[in-house]
C-alpha cells in the first residue's frame, strides 16, 4: 500500500474518485490539498467529522471569513468575489441566512414542487420522444441536461429565446476546473450582465414569476440589489446542475446494475429509495460548498486555524464503512441517510424539486426505454473536473427500438 496521499484532481481521479477518497478516510481523514493561486484546503472525508463540520454553526460561510492566502486567490464563483453574483444565502451565515433563504423557501414548498411536477412531465415526454427517435441517443444531452434547466428557468422568467446561451454559459461553470480562470470569468462576466438586464426589466415592468418576487422583495427593503442578482446567479446555476449530474449519475448507476434496474422497473415503490441510494453512492456534490472556522477547532483530530478554508468530501463521506454497510454497493431498497444535500442550516433549499425531476425522469426513462444499455465502454466515459460537482459530460445509450 502506498504511503503517499492520491491526487485529487486529473483524468484518473475524475474517473474513479472513490479509491482516493477510501485511502484518504483510512490515512489521512482531515487532508490539507493545495489549490491553484498558492491556496490550500482542509478536506474531510469521514462521515462523522463531515456530519459536525455541516452542522456546525462556527464553521461560516461568508467567504469573507476566509483565510487571506484563500480570499487573494480567487475561488469560489466567481473568482473575483464580484458582490452582485456573492450575496446569496449560500454564502450567508445568522440572520442573513435566514433572511434569504426565506425570500424563497416558498417557491420550492411542496405545493409548489407538485405544481412543477406537471411541468416537469410534459417536458419529460417531449425530450424522451426525441431520444426515441435519436439515431445516436444521449441521455445526459438530450434528457438530464434540458430537463432541470428548462425548469429553473420558467421558474425564474429567463425567456426562452434566451435559454440556449443561458445553457452555454451555465455549463462553462457546471463542469469546468479549478484552472479554467478565463472560461469561468467569461461565464460569470455574462452572468453579472444578463441578470442585472433581467432585474431591470423587472423593475420596469414586474412579473409573476421568482425573479418578479425577488424584486419585489428588492422594492420592500427586504434584499439589495446585489441579493437579488446573487440569488438568481446562485438558482439558475445550482438549480440546475445539482439535479443534472443527479440524474446522469443515476442512470449510469442502473446501467451498472441491471438488475437492480430490474427490480426498480417491476417495482416502482424502490424508485424514491433509490434515487437516495444515488444520491449517497454518486453524490452530484463532490465536495459540499467553502467553509471557514470562526474561531480555531479541531475536526477529525486536526487543528484548524480561524478562517482556514474547509471541504466536506461528499463522495468520500456516502461511502464510509463505519456508517454505512457493503458502502460501495448499490441497494435501491436502502434508502438510506445521506448527506448529499448538505445538513444543518444550509440543506439544499431546492432538494425537493431535484428529487421530484429525478422520479420523472428516471421513471419515464424505465417506461419507454427497454433494454437499455450503454453504447460505449464505460471507461471512454468523460467527468466534471470539477472540485465541487461530480458529473458525466455525456451518457450514450442505446435501447430496444420499439417496431411501428
Amino acid at each position: 500500500m502506498t504511503t503517499e496521499p492520491p491526487a485529487l484532481h486529473g483524468p484518473e481521479f475524475e474517473a474513479d474518485p472513490h479509491p482516493a477518497y477510501r485511502w484518504l478516510r483510512e490515512n489521512d481523514p482531515v487532508h490539507r490539498v493545495d489549490l491553484p493561486g498558492g491556496a490550500w484546503a482542509w478536506v474531510v472525508t469521514r462521515h462523522e467529522d463531515a456530519l459536525r463540520v455541516l452542522t456546525d454553526p462556527n464553521m461560516l460561510k461568508d467567504p469573507a471569513r476566509g483565510h487571506e492566502t484563500w480570499y487573494r486567490a480567487g475561488l469560489g464563483l466567481p473568482y473575483d468575489h464580484r458582490p452582485s453574483l456573492v450575496r446569496s444565502m449560500v454564502n450567508a451565515d445568522g440572520p442573513d441566512h435566514v433572511r434569504l433563504r426565506r425570500v424563497v423557501s416558498g417557491a420550492f414548498s411542496p405545493r409548489r414542487v407538485r405544481t412543477l411536477r406537471e411541468r416537469a412531465e410534459r417536458i419529460t415526454d417531449e425530450l424522451l420522444t426525441v431520444i426515441e427517435e435519436s439515431e445516436e441517443p444521449d441521455l445526459v444531452r438530450d434528457l438530464a441536461y434540458p430537463l432541470p434547466i428548462t425548469v429553473i428557468c420558467e421558474v425564474l422568467g429567463v425567456p426562452e429565446a434566451d435559454r440556449p446561451e443561458f445553457r452555454r454559459q451555465a455549463s462553462v461553470i457546471d463542469s469546468a476546473s479549478y484552472d479554467e480562470v478565463r472560461a469561468i470569468a467569461g461565464a460569470t462576466d455574462w452572468f453579472d450582465s444578463y441578470l442585472g438586464d433581467l432585474v431591470d426589466a423587472r423593475l420596469a415592468r414586474p412579473s409573476d414569476d421568482l425573479l418578479g418576487d425577488l424584486v419585489e422583495s428588492h422594492r420592500a427593503g427586504e434584499l439589495s440589489r446585489d441579493e437579488v442578482t446573487s440569488t438568481a446567479f446562485l438558482l439558475l446555476v445550482a438549480g440546475q446542475e445539482t439535479t443534472l449530474a443527479l440524474i446522469g449519475n443515476m442512470l449510469l448507476t442502473l446501467l451498472r446494475n441491471p438488475g437492480a434496474m430490474r427490480r426498480i422497473r417491476d417495482d416502482r415503490s424502490l424508485l424514491d429509495p433509490a434515487i437516495e441510494e444515488s444520491l449517497r453512492l454518486e453524490s452530484p456534490l463532490q465536495n459540499a460548498t467553502w467553509r471557514f472556522p470562526a474561531e480555531p477547532t479541531t475536526v477529525g483530530g486536526t487543528h484548524l486555524e480561524a478562517g482556514e478554508p474547509v471541504l466536506v468530501s461528499l463522495l468520500a463521506a456516502g461511502r464510509d464503512p463505519e456508517r454505512y454497510e457493503d458502502p460501495d454497493g448499490f441497494d435501491p431498497g436502502r434508502g438510506a441517510a445521506h448527506l448529499s444535500f448538505g445538513q444543518g442550516a444550509h440543506f439544499c433549499v431546492g432538494a425537493q424539486l431535484a428529487r421530484m425531476e429525478a422520479r420523472v425522469a428516471v421513471g419515464a426513462v424505465l417506461d419507454r426505454l427497454p433494454g437499455l444499455r450503454l453504447a460505449v465502454e464505460e471507461a471512454e466515459l468523460r467527468w466534471w473536473p470539477s472540485m465541487i460537482m461530480h458529473g458525466l459530460f455525456a451518457l450514450p445509450v442505446e435501447f430496444d427500438r420499439r417496431k411501428r
